[in-house]
């Protein structure tokens, strides 16, 4: 594919950081590329421009391979790439994204081993998320890098401003993340990454790029977006890329209410701005976004005592944040700041306020961050700090105010606020064949009168095997990280309709072990992982069935709970296989295979429902394959087949377990230069008596085609 010219001086890439000197570089005559980028460098960069410069480069196959792995991640304070990084993580690459037969990042998330997504509504609308049987409130989301994370709620932080087409990766980080993300981040952490340009351009020269997207579908489905890029170079040697974005979409929904009324039908839009300002001395980076979408809620929060099927509810949610990266001198300062504005309205018994009042809340988040790095003998060291102040004001949730802010149709009578404070030292040692990552984060809320908590955390790498003739490679992986978690608002205050919760609720704590392997070839990515979870004052909603009508769903305190588990996956590349069906540079076919297994030692006693913490999926497998059909055409089908341990009380007072299924996706995409046609399928044969969530009916089989096309300007 790319064949290398052994007479031709090529380039040397020099991977490992130390401050020496450069004189024996100098003397071999040759040109040499030192390739330790950081996160901020590469967070806006495509893999396509990482390609293409290679590719100019003129390297082996080999290299080109290994600079395509080299993608800067967050999986750690100090920025590292990922073939550096100690600890695993999963990125689902640009390239998944436009091949999976998906519409949203929640459905993109259904492909990770140890991920769980829990659907109430289509199309990404109502889904919670969470990571080794853990729970929605248990993750810490983050865009670029910076939490998104709403302290009213977990169930709407998906509510992304992004479109699918703009992310270039997605990483999801497993277990405690507490040093990396914040102690908020007890089971794991996903951050999305989008893309802010095209790369650097010649001075004084711009580039202005449009694409469009229209999508129609099933119950009434459609959608409309557009993406807007803009690059230049500034004669002050400064590079500018900017981005836009803008989309609508809309549906009728699967079902009506009792009264025939539209009960999960959805609309909304959303817009996002984008930029990165950088030259060799300094990077800023900034984002600002809007998601306002309303959707049916059916019976999404109903319970056998309180059987609503005619629930709505409304998001508006404002994201805002500003990024820099120094470039230069012996320590590196990474400084953001960012303010996030969400804003929900529930409705009990859709416009009726008159049945039911509707819950208003109005939740604001500022954070200040400072993250410093530097270099020296012993390896690479991160120390840093942030303040994060949440407040919010209700209808019903936190303690009563003393003047009720005034609203178009409530009044915000109650509110709480606390204030986070964190510090984190690390610190990275990078040898030959060890890597080595140790820190600790330091934690205080104003809303606990606890002292100042550590929580430590150490991953260590090894590899085992490395071929110098291919690409073939073994590394052996270790870690054990501890996180805390305070709980959310709901969790503490939500006291209406069958929900009574506790305002004197513990923050949960979790210390964690992990180990596993990884094997790397030219046409194989394999990786088994065993982990064991110790849980101490885990937040849950229960029932007791026990007391018929007058149960009602509490959050409480679990003592402890054990979890352990151990996953397995292998990404397969056919390109050598089926080299004389498929040419080089053509689409070649891939395969990926995945499972998860978890148990859990704590049951429920006789006649007590969880509604989250023990409700996980014992067994997960994700199948799927990826091939060319003619031409530009091709095929993607993936399955996941869902065993998930727990019950749930039925509308008849029926208490049910929930049972497997099986659930299979398809996608046919024609791809040219200037155009992309698809067509995708969800649900392909119908299953219409899956349960996500006890008492929620799913969709059955739903269809979506569409278009992209790439305006000439």
């Amino acid at each position: 594919m790319y064949k290398p010219e052994f007479q031709k001086r090529g380039i040397i890439v020099f991977r490992q950081f130390k401050r020496k000197g450069w004189a024996l570089f100098a003397c071999l005559g040759r040109e040499v590329v030192i390739s330790v980028l950081s996160v901020a460098t590469l967070s806006s960069t495509k893999a396509a421009c990482v390609s293409l410069q290679m590719e100019r480069a003129d390297t082996t196959q080999t290299t080109k391979e290994i600079w395509l792995g080299d993608v800067g991640i967050t999986g750690s304070r100090a920025p590292l790439t990922q073939s550096q990084a100690a600890r695993m993580v999963t990125v689902l690459s640009h390239d998944d994204i436009a091949q999976a037969a998906v519409q949203s990042v929640n459905d993109l998330l259904k492909l990770a081993v140890g991920v769980d997504v829990r659907q109430r509504g289509a199309i990404g609308y109502q889904t919670d998320i969470s990571i080794r049987g853990g729970t929605q409130e248990q993750i810490t989301v983050l865009l670029n890098g910076m939490n998104i994370c709403d302290p009213q709620t977990g169930h709407n932080v998906m509510d992304l401003p992004c479109q699918l087409d703009e992310i270039i990766r997605v990483e999801v980080l497993e277990g405690p993340a507490g040093r990396a993300y914040g102690t908020s981040s007890l089971v794991g952490a996903i951050n999305i990454v989008t893309a802010s340009g095209e790369g650097s351009l010649p001075i004084g020269k711009r580039t202005l790029k449009s694409d469009v997207n229209l999508e129609c579908g099933s119950f009434g489905y459609a959608k409309a977006a557009v993406i807007a890029n803009l690059s230049s170079t500034l004669p002050s040697q400064f590079s500018l890329q900017q981005q836009f974005s803008s989309s609508y979409q809309r549906s009728d929904g699967f079902s009506r209410s009792k009264e025939g009324n539209l009960n999960t039908d959805f609309s909304g839009a959303k817009a996002f701005y984008q930029g990165k300002l950088a030259n060799e001395m300094l990077t800023v980076q900034w984002h600002a976004g809007l998601s306002d979408r309303g959707w049916g809620s059916g019976t999404f929060y109903a319970t056998p005592r309180w059987q609503a099927d005619d629930q709505y509810e409304h998001t508006t949610k404002l994201f805002t944040a500003v990024q820099a990266e120094t470039r230069q001198g012996p320590v590196r300062f990474r400084p953001s700041i960012s303010w996030n504005q969400f804003r929900d309205r529930y409705e009990g018994y859709r416009n009726r306020p008159d049945v039911m009042k509707f819950n208003h809340h109005k939740c604001n988040i500022y954070s200040v961050n400072l993250n410093s790095f530097f270099d020296w003998k012993a390896g690479r060291t991160a120390v840093g700090a942030e303040i994060r102040h949440e407040d919010l004001v209700s209808s019903n949730l936190g303690e009563p105010l003393n003047n009720g802010e005034q609203n178009a149709d409530s009044k915000y009578l109650r509110g709480i606020n606390r204030t986070n404070l964190s510090a984190h030292l690390e610190h990275n040692v990078l040898l030959q064949k060890l890597i080595l990552s140790a820190g600790i984060v330091v934690a205080k809320s104003s809303w606990s009168n606890a002292d100042w908590k550590i929580f430590p955390g150490i991953d260590v790498s090894y590899q085992l095997y490395k071929s110098e003739l291919s690409p073939l490679s073994i590394k052996l992986f270790a870690s054990y990280n501890s996180s805390l978690r305070l709980p959310s608002f709901t969790e503490m205050y939500y006291k209406l309709q069958g929900y009574a919760a506790d305002p004197h609720l513990k923050p949960e704590e979790m210390r964690a072990l992990e180990a596993g392997a990884q094997l790397t070839s030219i046409n194989l990515k394999a990786k088994a992982t065993v982990w064991h979870h110790h849980g101490r004052n885990m937040i849950d909603w229960i029932m007791d069935t026990r007391l018929g009508d007058d149960a009602v769903w509490q959050s409480v305190n679990h003592t402890r709970i054990n979890a352990t588990g151990f996953e397995v996956s292998a990404d397969m590349s056919l390109q050598q296989l089926l080299s004389n069906v498929f040419s080089p540079s053509s689409d070649v076919p891939s395969i990926h295979l995945s499972y998860s297994y978890i148990t859990q030692s704590k049951d429920l006693e006789q006649g007590i429902v969880s509604q989250y913490a023990l409700e996980y999926l014992r067994h997960k497998l994700v199948a799927s394959l990826h091939t060319p059909l003619w031409r530009r055409l091709s095929l993607t089908v993936s399955s996941r087949y869902h065993d998930r341990e727990g019950q749930y009380t039925s509308f008849n007072g029926d208490v049910c377990d929930y049972r497997p299924f099986t659930l299979v996706d398809a996608r046919l995409q024609w791809k040219a230069a200037s155009h992309t046609l698809y067509a995708e399928v969800n649900n392909l044969f119908d299953n219409r008596h899956y349960v996500d969530y006890g008492n929620v009916p799913q969709p059955g089989i739903w269809f979506v085609c569409g278009v992209k096309y790439r305006l000439p300007l």
